[in-house]
């Protein structure tokens, strides 16, 4: 009778543990993460085909990148560094240097400094403008030399926006519609 009776309790345990198990398998801690870092890219980079991959939820068609998507990609990264003059890196960046960095991590040289990037590449009319395109600027009133690059990073409905550093705001992306900019500018030039 005893054996009978520990059989019955530990087949009762049995049961409740199956039950528990079994009512327990919905319950499951959704993870978060709040130390990833934002990444600004171009639609197409190796950046965003790469997460489209890791995330078999977006059946987003694989785009092939440009040289200039690339190109535009490695500037963004610099996004909100401070202005130095001189400066090539995350810790400071002007203009010339900016276009510098990005050209030349993807194998197109292009001189240092803005007035002699001008002479560089073949000149584009202002509508024929495209991704990846240099635009160059006269930003000092008494000064006939050019001062200022930037690289177009896209042309949308006849706006251009290009990404520079400026000396009051740091890395960013202004538009050639911007009053200042569109009286500055002096042309573009396309060097890919």
């Amino acid at each position: 009778m005893l054996h009978s009776v520990m059989f019955g309790d530990l087949r009762k345990i049995v049961i409740a543990f199956f039950f528990l198990s079994m009512t327990s398998c919905g319950v499951v801690k959704k993870k978060t993460t709040y130390s990833t870092t934002r990444k600004i890219s171009v639609e197409g980079s190796k950046e965003a085909e790469a997460e489209n991959k890791e995330d078999p939820t977006l059946d987003a068609p694989v785009v092939v990148t440009s040289k200039a998507d690339e190109i535009i990609n490695t500037a963004l990264t610099f996004s909100g560094v401070r202005y130095k003059f001189g400066g090539t890196t995350k810790k400071g960046m002007d203009c010339s240097g900016l276009v510098f960095v990005a050209f030349g991590e993807h194998e197109v040289p292009l001189p240092r400094i803005s007035y002699e990037m001008a002479e560089t590449g073949e000149q584009v009319k202002i509508r024929d403008v495209a991704k990846g395109d240099l635009l160059f600027f006269k930003t000092r009133k008494r000064s006939k030399k050019i001062n200022h690059v930037g690289v177009v990073v896209a042309v949308e409905d006849d706006e251009i926006k290009f990404i520079h550093a400026s000396t009051s705001r740091g890395v960013i992306v202004s538009s050639l519609r911007e009053g200042f900019w569109n009286y500055a500018f002096v042309k573009a030039t396309r060097v890919l």
